[in-house]
């Protein structure tokens, strides 16, 4: 017998903005996954509020954040998840996040461009910028969806 869908949020690049669009796209969601350039304690207690959360350390956060991972790896429903900001990549894509990190489902930011890509039968997400609009992007965060040992991802624009 198979168990209910896990929901999960993804979101990255806030830089210390934390859309009002964003509590109702994720809720509902069993847990949140922040990918970096957090930017402010502040987002991830009002993420809180939503459900549990846990981040990474982006190249724009405090080094000396203690709320902040240096990586992240989760299972859940059997998959596991890596979540890894991407910087440390240099210029991350799917090709290369794949090949850096093994997991079944791969998260990173850093380039606030929004990705969902499998490589190699792997899961690479990038929930694109929640914060403020950059480089011409739209916001947007991704909602994860693990069912019978399977993930699958959606990307979520968020309005302004």
């Amino acid at each position: 017998m198979s168990g209910a869908p896990v929901r999960i949020g993804l979101i990255s690049d806030t830089h210390g903005l934390l859309r009002p669009a964003v509590h109702t796209v994720f809720a509902g969601v069993a847990q949140i996954l922040h990918a970096g350039d957090v930017c402010g304690d502040e987002i991830l207690d009002e993420l809180a509020l939503i459900a549990p959360v846990r981040a990474v350390l982006g190249n724009c956060d405090a080094p000396d954040d203690r709320r902040l991972a240096e990586a992240l790896d989760v299972v859940v429903g059997g998959v596991r998840i890596h979540v890894q900001h991407g910087h440390e990549l240099g210029r991350p894509g799917a090709a290369k996040v794949a090949a850096a990190y093994d997991a079944d489902v791969c998260v990173y930011g850093h380039t606030h461009r929004q990705l969902i890509e499998r490589v190699g039968g792997r899961l690479v997400v990038n929930p694109g910028a929640a914060g403020p609009r950059r480089f011409d992007l739209e916001p947007s965060v991704a909602i994860l969806t693990i069912a019978d040992g399977h993930a699958e991802a959606a990307l979520v624009p968020l309005p302004g």
